[in-house]
């Protein structure tokens, strides 16, 4: 858990004292503008019931106070954390105003009520975040952070914290006896390790440093320990970063075993079978409206296909699956009959495909069979990519861990694709950045993760993504 500057405990009051005030507007608005809406008791001894939603909220906030004000968090775990206090305070407002109050008409007013609260409190949310990465970019709020080690690992960590301004992280530097690989000059090499030990053996650091990110070798666990207790001592936040593995950082998860405490390098979220229930579900509901929808139009596209392409309507194709087990993936079929299709990636002006095949290809439409796919249970909506039997063969021999994408069923669509790897792989980097993004799906997955990557496929059907075609 993150330890909290003064500044960041202001910043959380601040936004508590801000929901309060949310709270009030919003029913005094109720009050003002659709008194049809308000029970009667509400309105004929309206400061009850504006102390019973006050007290609501006060108990709602202590349990599910906001966490926007913490550096390592997403707008999705902000926007699940607004759903658990809107639903945890209406409840109590609910019961709280029922028991004092006689008259019915709560039960409706609560069922607009909480929904109205809940997207007022995220647009509100969505604002102060805006204003705290401003306030974050110009120096406010900041924690300064120092790196120990010339593993790539710590250049990844330091790249995030820079592609994200408004986590307000300020890198000082980096210890080593190595200059890291590819660093940016951003990125300064401040002394050796040997240097280093000098400074933790002095009672004050030079300069403030709030936390300290450790990078190096088990080897060295005397040095290591020595380090530790000079952030101790100098109430320094310490994280150990697990060291890279050929390209892909080593993701050490703890489990306890009995007294002890082990570490796995996988652990899936999905794994469980409460998450497993909850995405077939969604899968099976969802693929079935989208079926529903495409019926129709499947013999407007079927004859279009015929008329620009003889040949069938549906492009069957091998593809590895959940565990590495093949299974057949269907689409529309959007190229010209040919021999290399098992083989051959489609390029950008590449002459197999017909003109409406294009047009499929760039708004996705062509996938959409691959939802008959997820009905069988072959595929999920959000997943990775399945690749084609003879890329499968390629890469588990080039990419280390390129097998490990199956420990997940395909999706239609991954964070890969929305991430900008979709589409072709012209160089082996760009197929190594994709295997990337899928296993941190794997190791992230949750059902509002789903949902955000299904939003933005959605807006590539909208605003076509330049690596479709």
């Amino acid at each position: 858990m993150e330890s909290y500057s003064s500044g960041s405990k202001l910043i959380r009051n601040l936004v508590i004292l801000s929901d309060f005030v949310l709270l009030n507007m919003l029913l005094l608005a109720f009050l003002q503008f659709f008194p049809e809406i308000v029970p009667h008791t509400i309105k004929d001894t309206p400061r009850f019931d504006f102390f019973f939603a006050n007290l609501a909220l006060a108990v709602a906030e202590f349990f599910f106070h906001t966490i926007i004000h913490e550096r390592r968090v997403s707008f999705d775990q902000i926007a699940v954390r607004g759903l658990q206090l809107v639903l945890t305070h209406a409840g109590i407002f609910f019961v709280l105003s029922r028991m004092y109050g006689e008259n019915g008409g709560y039960f409706r007013f609560i069922l607009i009520y909480t929904p109205i609260l809940f997207l007022l409190l995220l647009l509100i949310r969505i604002i102060q975040l805006y204003i705290l990465s401003k306030y974050r970019q110009m120096g406010g709020n900041t924690r300064r952070v120092l790196f120990v080690g010339s593993d790539p690992a710590n250049m990844m960590l330091f790249e995030e914290f820079m592609a994200d301004p408004s986590t307000g992280y300020q890198v000082i530097g980096y210890y080593s006896n190595e200059k890291i690989e590819g660093a940016s000059e951003q990125l300064s090499l401040l002394g050796s390790l040997e240097e280093l030990d000098e400074l933790c053996s002095n009672d004050e650091p030079p300069r403030k440093i709030d936390e300290l990110f450790c990078c190096l070798s088990h080897d060295e666990s005397e040095r290591i320990s020595h380090i530790m207790q000079f952030c101790d001592k100098n109430v320094i936040r310490f994280y150990y970063v697990p060291r890279m593995q050929g390209n892909f950082r080593l993701n050490l998860i703890p489990e306890r075993f009995g007294t002890m405490t082990l570490f796995t390098n996988y652990a899936e979220p999905l794994t469980k079978i409460g998450n497993r229930f909850v995405k077939r579900t969604f899968d099976i509901v969802f693929s079935l409206c989208v079926c529903l929808f495409l019926v129709p139009l499947i013999p407007i596209i079927a004859l279009i296909i015929k008329i620009q392409s003889p040949g069938p309507i549906f492009f069957v194709q091998k593809r590895t699956g959940l565990n590495g087990k093949e299974f057949n993936c269907y689409k529309f079929r959007s190229m010209h009959v040919n021999k290399d299709a098992d083989l051959q990636q489609a390029t950008l002006d590449d002459p197999r495909k017909f003109p409406f095949g294009n047009f499929m290809r760039k708004t996705n439409l062509d996938e959409f069979p691959q939802f008959f796919n997820v009905l069988k249970g072959d595929m999920s909506i959000v997943g990775p990519r399945p690749h084609m039997l003879k890329h499968t063969e390629i890469y588990s021999g080039l990419i280390d861990k390129y097998m490990v994408r199956h420990f997940s069923k395909p999706g239609i669509t991954g964070w890969a694709q929305v991430s900008g790897f979709r589409g072709e792989t012209k160089e082996l980097w760009q197929m190594e950045e994709r295997i990337k993004r899928d296993i941190w799906y794997i190791e992230n997955w949750s059902f509002w993760l789903d949902l955000r990557i299904i939003g933005r496929t959605f807006l590539s059907i909208i605003k076509p993504d330049k690596n479709a075609y």
